[in-house]
């Protein structure tokens, strides 16, 4: 029996369709059984449509609510893992333990850089960077500063535009989360003693391409 994940998005949804046809291609051993979102317009909701997948919309003007919903249909679906893709909503600390070590999140940055922002992007461009990316964590109680699982890297030429460096992160993303997923899902992520850092089983550290890359190719 396939593990099912669970994705929320409130988006376009391009993770979350690169996460669903890595599925549908048996890359990740698990189904996507449900798109959650907060936007009844979000594009995402079409992809999942033209995918097959099933989607629900909560509204998340009344956040206890809408966590107490999603909260009901996660229970009855029993996710194996829980995909954050673009979703714009902070989760309380309250659902989040209910499903900690379970949630995972995507954010377009080298985390702990431009940390709890939606403007990960234009702030590195203002900012001048020569190095930018994004980061796999576990989802706790803080934004953006749960343990780190994986980094990818990306180059910013002076001359890039904000949409360039958009496109360069994105790709990054559509390589790096579903890797991440399919490693969650085969149990080869595990947190240290500590709690704060993520070990992945089978991965060299010693070889860029696995963990921290310039290149979004992985497997």
């Amino acid at each position: 029996m396939k593990k099912k994940i669970v994705v929320f998005a409130s988006g376009s949804g391009t993770n979350f369709e690169e996460i669903a046809r890595k599925s549908k291609e048996n890359y990740i051993d698990g189904e996507v059984a449900l798109l959650i979102s907060d936007r009844a317009s979000a594009q995402a909701i079409k992809r999942a449509e033209k995918l097959g997948i099933p989607s629900v919309v909560l509204n998340w003007e009344d956040k206890k609510t809408a966590e107490e919903k999603a909260d009901t249909i996660l229970k009855k679906i029993n996710p194996d893992v829980i995909v954050l893709a673009g979703f714009m909503r902070i989760l309380s600390a309250q659902f989040v333990s209910k499903w900690k070590f379970k949630i995972l999140n995507i954010h377009p940055s080298i985390l702990p850089a431009f940390q709890g922002t939606t403007k990960a992007i234009e702030k590195a461009k203002k900012y001048g960077v020569r190095i930018t990316g994004c980061t796999v964590h576990f989802v706790d109680e803080s934004v953006d500063g749960g343990p780190i699982i994986a980094q990818g890297i990306v180059l910013v030429s002076p001359y890039d535009s904000e949409e360039k460096i958009r496109e360069k992160v994105q790709k990054l993303e559509h390589a790096i989360y579903p890797w991440v997923i399919k490693k969650f899902l085969e149990g080869k992520i595990k947190l240290s003693e500590d709690g704060r850092n993520v070990v992945i089983l089978d991965a060299d550290y010693n070889e860029d391409e696995k963990i921290f890359i310039t290149n979004p190719k992985i497997e």
